[in-house]
C-alpha cells in the first residue's frame, strides 16, 4: 500500500468479494479495488462536470452557426 493510504471499512456484495478473493492474489487486493474505486471517481466528476455544462448551455443565449462564424471571422481578423 502507498504510503499515504487508509484503512477503510464498508460492504461489498458477497458475489464480488467471492470473485476478488478468487481472481486476484491478497498482496494486490487493495491496489485492484483502489484502481477500481479511482476509475469510477472519474466517471462520476465526467457526469458532474457534463451535468454543469449542459446547464449552462441551457441558461446561455442561442447563437447560429453563421454568427458564430461570422464572430470568429472578425476576431480573428483583429490579431
Amino acid at each position: 500500500m502507498a504510503h499515504n493510504s487508509r484503512k477503510l471499512n464498508f460492504m461489498i456484495d458477497n458475489d464480488v468479494a467471492c470473485e476478488l478473493e478468487k481472481l486476484v492474489p491478497a498482496g494486490q487486493r487493495s491496489k485492484v479495488v483502489t484502481q477500481a474505486i479511482v476509475h469510477e471517481l472519474a466517471l462520476h466528476r465526467r457526469k458532474n462536470i457534463t451535468d454543469r455544462l449542459l446547464n449552462l448551455r441551457s441558461q446561455a443565449p442561442k447563437a447560429s452557426g453563421k454568427k458564430l462564424l461570422s464572430r470568429l471571422a472578425a476576431d480573428r481578423q483583429r490579431n
